[in-house]
């Protein structure tokens, strides 16, 4: 009874281990959109002093998005 009451024990706190690698994964910011990226990446490799990726074309709209209303 005691091994299967260790072993309960210790497959929660695998579980709640697990759950809480998976739950820092990522960064809380917003979203940024391919054009943001590329001017960040843009200024990032300026700044280091290695080749720039060339100037990013400024979208002209944004255009809507079939599942937009469902973000």
């Amino acid at each position: 009874m005691a091994s299967m009451t260790a072993g309960r024990i210790f497959t929660t706190l695998v579980l709640l281990t697990a759950v809480a690698m998976a739950s820092a994964c990522g960064r809380k910011a917003g979203l940024d959109t391919p054009y943001e990226a590329q001017v960040q990446a843009r200024k990032d490799a300026l700044k280091a002093g290695e080749p720039a990726p060339p100037e990013p074309e400024q979208p002209d709209t944004d255009k809507p998005f079939l599942l937009d209303p469902l973000l």
